[in-house]
């Protein structure tokens, strides 16, 4: 372990692993993500990281939690209270994050989201929801339906798959073709809003009913 320092002595601390862990994967993937590689990266020991995260599961915690914070961070200081615009904020700032960590953002939707900063967002939407008369089966059900828009909607336009709408042959998919020119914007702010604007509007109806 020649190069190799103890945690300690190289001034380690659960927030330098964390951030540092994210940083690796933002830079080289999750496929060549793992402990003794972040160790390298930091250049200690591989011992010396389980000093301050016990494992490599709670590791991929504590990097969801640290981007999740940047969530919460971004919308800290909006004071409306409507759902509407608490759904609204949280789902721009939950897409700039996706934007910024594309190849963390997976593990978001791949492992189960129970960090304090997670619980406190739901708690957030859920109040403002009950506070403005929509019925609990509705609140219930809306942050499943806000976050599988989210999360689907961001692995498509985050990840490695097509940067635009494909083209469609008008002789076999006609109805496609001829709805094309309003995929023009695929991934961009206009279309993302659009279609969360649909999302909203079904919460809606359905409390409405």
């Amino acid at each position: 372990m020649a190069g190799r320092t103890r945690g300690i002595a190289a001034g380690l601390d659960r927030e330098r692993v964390v951030a540092t862990a994210v940083a690796l994967v933002d830079r080289d993937g999750p496929e060549r993500f793992g402990v003794r590689r972040l160790a390298q990266e930091l250049g200690v020991d591989p011992m010396s990281i389980y000093h301050h995260i016990k494992g490599k599961a709670a590791l991929l915690d504590a990097m969801s939690e640290a981007v999740l914070t940047e969530v919460a961070a971004a919308t800290a200081g909006d004071a409306s209270r409507r759902w509407e615009d608490v759904a609204r904020r949280t789902a721009h700032a939950y897409r700039e994050m996706a934007y910024r960590h594309p190849r963390l953002f997976p593990l978001l939707v791949t492992r189960a989201q129970t960090s304090p900063v997670a619980l406190s967002a739901l708690e957030e939407l859920a109040t403002a929801m009950r506070a403005g008369g929509l019925p609990d089966q509705v609140v219930s059900d809306a942050p499943m339906v806000l976050f599988s828009f989210l999360n689907g909607h961001l692995l498509a336009r985050t990840g490695d798959g097509p940067a635009a709408a494909p083209a469609f042959d008008a002789t076999a998919y006609p109805a496609m073709a001829a709805l094309a020119p309003l995929m023009a914007d695929f991934g961009s702010l206009t279309e993302f809003d659009r279609m969360l604007d649909t999302v909203l509007a079904g919460i809606e109806a359905r409390a409405a009913r």
